[in-house]
């Protein structure tokens, strides 16, 4: 903290005097170019700092977990004072039996179940993450963070740790704290040099290239009546242009600089990223600085180069637990384990502890340890457990059914999905007079209608996924998926409902299975065939 006080005090005049600077156009000052040599100075310091800290603590992963823990019970504000004094792991366990939150919880809560941990813990493993990324991700795209090469398009940013007082000097544009989506993507599209496009998450960024496409024309006239000059009426007949070819490749012909994508990796987010690499953002490097869930960073990011969705679980707060899973299925099979004791090619159920309340909570959350980092894990996401469909005891998982879905579409001619959400047809009281079944809610790029063919389709995929549906389909206990094309509006309008509540954390975890009907409600009444 002492250290980011001093970046305060020495970047805050040179921000004042970043406002007062002449336009883009002048060109770039002396001053510009020394705030972002002095900031970015500084935060390379930090993050090599923040890199060493890492290493020596993955190092001895069983005392640095031993520390976090004590940290943890010392925050308590639990009665059970007796957990204060001991760090014993067995006593801990012991004492404070595995929880988790039902169904209702989650909804109620965005997806998420309980907090994991302080804010101070929240805020140590976030700033870690946004330092250690900044650095990782400048190793890889050293032009990625020159002045004025980045742009924002969301009002969530996808960096962990908030660095305001810097952000302009590292080359973020776009207009101070503004929440208007608009003015952020138009400050984005005014500047055909930008090298990185930031948003909150994956799916953010997709409804951003689906408005952009359905209010390109508006967006244009905007930009051509920013100013008087040549530049920006220019500018604005490039994006016409642009978008008269369609959405492959849109990106790079609206940037053609522009080297990655960064946005913060969260359950939920699969398909989303799948679409923008296949279509508007095909060409492009994906980064994501952390896993999050929860409303934290739990998983750290180093090796941009590697295969997206690979992470560190590191040994500092939050305290991690990992509950290991049976062998062919997705249930508690043995006591939690620590960071160093996991196993390679394992899979495991996340478990975090609550300092106000003293609760180990299951977060759903399977990950599976791909690979080590001195005594700790590097993992891959694997599914949440709570997005299970199930009526008449099958049990169809997340990753499942998402796979079966996505077979069923690449059958489809044209078709890329976009979003996807589940309901049992007894949530919605479709099922009388029939068989229970899944109702399915797409969202579709390339097809505007769903022949009974294609839909069919998807219940061959699914029986071939998974025997248990199979067998129930073929005694008639279950009837035929039946699958609903949505407008691309419907998810926006289910994710802003499930944000909206007072609780939600960021990111949002969007939930594949719906348990309530007032939120499948919200894709039912946007249904288009």
């Amino acid at each position: 903290m002492v250290l980011f006080l001093l970046l305060f005090l020495l970047l805050l005049p040179l921000a004042v005097l970043w406002r007062r600077r002449p336009s883009q156009d002048a060109g770039l000052s002396w001053l510009v170019r020394l705030q972002h040599r002095v900031a970015w100075g500084a935060l390379c310091w930090a993050a090599a700092w923040q890199r060493k800290s890492l290493a020596q603590s993955t190092l001895h992963a069983g005392q640095s977990q031993q520390r976090a823990l004590r940290r943890c019970l010392q925050g308590a504000q639990s009665p059970r004072c007796p957990l204060r004094g001991s760090t014993d792991i067995g006593i801990f366990r012991n004492h404070l039996p595995l929880t988790k939150a039902s169904q209702l919880q989650e909804e109620e809560s965005g997806g998420q179940l309980l907090p994991p941990t302080s804010h101070q813990c929240r805020g140590e493993a976030s700033l870690q993450a946004t330092l250690l990324g900044l650095a990782a991700l400048k190793k890889t795209c050293p032009e990625v963070l020159a002045p004025e090469g980045t742009a924002r398009v969301t009002p969530s940013s996808p960096w962990p740790y908030p660095l305001p007082w810097p952000w302009h000097a590292l080359g973020q544009l776009g207009p101070a704290g503004t929440k208007d989506p608009r003015a952020l993507l138009l400050e984005a599209l005014r500047s055909p040099g930008l090298r990185a496009l930031e948003a909150g998450t994956a799916v953010e960024l997709l409804d951003v290239f689906l408005g952009l496409e359905a209010d390109g024309e508006e967006l244009a006239e905007a930009i051509a009546a920013g100013n008087p000059g040549a530049s920006l009426p220019r500018r604005a007949a490039e994006l016409r242009e642009a978008l008269e070819q369609g959405p492959r490749g849109l990106a790079l012909r609206l940037w053609p600089k522009l080297q990655v994508v960064v946005t913060l990796d969260a359950g939920g987010q699969a398909e989303a990223v799948a679409a923008l690499r296949a279509l508007w953002c095909q060409g492009l490097a994906f980064f994501s600085p952390a896993y999050a869930a929860s409303g934290g960073a739990l998983g750290l990011s180093l090796w941009p180069e590697q295969p997206h969705g690979l992470y560190l679980l590191p040994p500092g707060g939050p305290f991690i637990e990992l509950l290991p899973l049976k062998e062919g299925t997705r249930e508690e099979a043995a006591p939690t384990v620590l960071l160093a004791e996991a196993q390679k090619g394992k899979e495991y159920e996340l478990v975090l502890t609550d300092h106000t309340s003293l609760t180990r909570c299951r977060l759903g959350d399977v990950v599976q340890v791909v690979g080590a980092y001195n005594q700790c894990p590097v993992v891959r996401f694997i599914c949440r457990l709570g997005q299970t469909l199930s009526v008449r005891g099958e049990d169809t998982g997340e990753d499942v059914f998402s796979e079966a879905l996505g077979r069923a579409v690449g059958q489809w001619p044209g078709a890329r999905l976009l979003d996807h959400g589940c309901v049992e047809s007894s949530i919605l009281d479709s099922s009388e007079g029939s068989a229970p079944h899944y109702e399915v809610f797409v969202a579709l790029k390339g097809l505007r209608n769903l022949s009974e063919e294609n839909r069919d389709k998807l219940d061959h995929c699914l029986q071939e996924a998974s025997a248990r549906y199979k067998s129930l389909r073929f005694r008639g206990s279950v009837g035929p998926a039946q699958v609903h094309l949505v407008g691309w509006g419907a998810f926006r309008e289910l994710r802003a409902a499930l944000a909206a509540r007072p609780s939600a954390p960021f990111p949002p975890e969007m939930p594949r299975v719906l348990k309530h009907r007032y939120l499948a409600q919200y894709l039912q009444r946007r249904v288009v065939s």
